[in-house]
């Protein structure tokens, strides 16, 4: 016959092993949510729709690269678009004005249109060449005057002789700097090439020599 004793030690090492197993659940909880709250952010990417558009684009004119597009489509839209600001239109943000002189259709159906990427990513790009152009007898780094003359316009540019002081603008070239190369590092993942680090440095900066 069993006794008491026999039966309240079993009950309590159930009992132990119940809060062990207990213990141990929560903190694979903790821990779970403290990956979650801590973990480093994905990094960005071109869409696969759109990355033969902006492969394409790239080859515009020297001073262009993928992640250059790439990074600057991300500052301008996120990639939307459909995105409007109430005066700068579409994935590649044109001003209606720009876009009268800059907007070509590339999507073989004749017609510009501002929404369509596969028509506004190529025109960025003839656009961002010609802006290379036009800041070539600027001091300063050509990539970085010719995102300025993006945003800001290229009088602007050639009238500050550099970078305009204007905090949109510096804000825009530093976000698109920053972000060109996590764009070549998930470029390169994307068409499968693993890049040494001389040439992720130099392709991430972007300089044309004009």
């Amino acid at each position: 016959m069993e006794t008491e004793t026999g039966r309240s030690g079993r009950k309590g090492r159930g009992c132990l092993v119940s809060l062990v197993l207990l213990v141990a659940v929560v903190a694979g909880a903790a821990i779970g949510v403290a990956w979650w709250l801590t973990r480093p952010p994905a990094l960005p990417s071109i869409p696969d729709e759109y990355l033969s558009t902006v492969e394409l684009a790239a080859t515009t004119c020297p001073q262009l690269n993928v992640p250059l597009l790439a990074a600057q489509i991300d500052a301008e839209s996120k990639w939307n678009p459909d995105a409007d600001s109430g005066q700068a239109q579409g994935i590649a943000q044109f001003y209606p004005s720009t876009w009268k002189e800059w907007g070509k259709s590339y999507s073989g159906d004749g017609a510009p249109d501002v929404w369509n990427p596969k028509d506004a990513i190529p025109s960025q790009a003839a656009y961002m060449c010609e802006l290379f152009k036009e800041v070539k007898g600027v001091p300063g780094d050509p990539t970085q005057l010719a995102l300025a003359a993006y945003n800001a316009g290229p009088s602007a540019v050639l009238n500050a002789q550099g970078i305009p002081q204007i905090s949109e603008t510096q804000d825009y070239v530093s976000k698109i700097e920053s972000l060109m190369p996590k764009y070549l590092l998930t470029y390169d993942k994307q068409i499968g090439i693993t890049p040494s680090p001389s040439s992720s440095a130099s392709t991430a900066t972007g300089s044309g020599t004009g």
